[in-house]
């Protein structure tokens, strides 16, 4: 999805970015990845730490797409894997998805882009909605942005550390925020992104029920899985309009 969704969107005319983690299984040299010194070089802090923020690009030459990587020597080289060798959760992924999640919305800010929509996918982009909140608060850059989540089969046994809420609050989160992510495992940290997000797409036949069914009670404008992929995109374009009306055509 992460592939061919972007591909479709683009070819029906709009205009898209995407944004990933550069994980240690991404060859720099193969895929001849590059870094964008005008988006690099800012210090993101994390657990009142300085992290440097590198932007990395790549392309699909075949789908015409840009791809930009959201890097740190810390959480993605030296770290590497998101789970150890039993499948649990590592400790350190819980100040990398607060870097991926502010690192990914900083960059479209130095890219002075100003997106009418942003579609994140699976538990690593979770923190997204928790920073589109608190940058708006201090800047109104994405005052308007609507937000679509997609839901997958990839559910991970384990908690964050109990170090996270520390690091949130050290990060703008208000007490309405943390309610939210308290005793934070995959299901509580889905829950919160559907609860702030406009539109959920269900991307696999095996999502997690209980997911779907709070974001039915939520209200939240939900797309059920199709099988036939391309339907299924352009069912997810057409939530894409009726998110964001007709400033989504201009």
């Amino acid at each position: 999805m992460g592939r061919y969704l972007p591909q479709y969107t683009q070819d029906l005319g709009r205009e898209i970015r995407v944004f990933v983690p550069r994980f240690t299984d991404i060859n720099e040299r193969k895929h001849q990845l590059h870094e964008v010194i005008r988006l690099s070089g800012m210090n993101l802090i994390v657990n009142n730490c300085d992290h440097q923020l590198i932007i990395k690009v790549g392309s699909i030459p075949t789908a015409r797409l840009q791809v930009y990587f959201i890097d740190n020597e810390e959480y993605f080289a030296k770290f590497g894997e998101t789970f150890d060798a039993k499948g649990m959760l590592r400790p350190e992924n819980d100040e990398r998805i607060l870097f991926f999640g502010r690192g990914s919305l900083e960059a479209v800010r130095k890219l002075a882009w100003q997106p009418h929509l942003i579609h994140f996918s699976g538990w690593f982009s979770g923190m997204v909605p928790f920073y589109l909140r608190r940058i708006n608060k201090e800047n109104a850059f994405f005052t308007g942005t609507r937000t679509v989540l997609s839901l997958e089969s990839d559910a991970f046994k384990g908690k964050f550390a109990e170090e996270l809420e520390r690091k949130m609050r050290a990060d703008g989160a208000t007490a309405k925020d943390l309610r939210l992510y308290q005793n934070l495992d995959y299901e509580t940290l889905m829950k919160a992104a559907i609860t702030y997000a406009n539109g959920i797409v269900v991307s696999s036949p095996d999502v997690d029920p209980e997911l779907v069914r709070f974001a039915k009670e939520n209200k939240r404008h939900v797309l059920d899985y199709n099988p036939d992929r391309t339907e299924f995109y352009a069912k997810i374009n057409k939530m894409y309009e009726v998110l964001c009306g007709s400033a989504l055509n201009n």
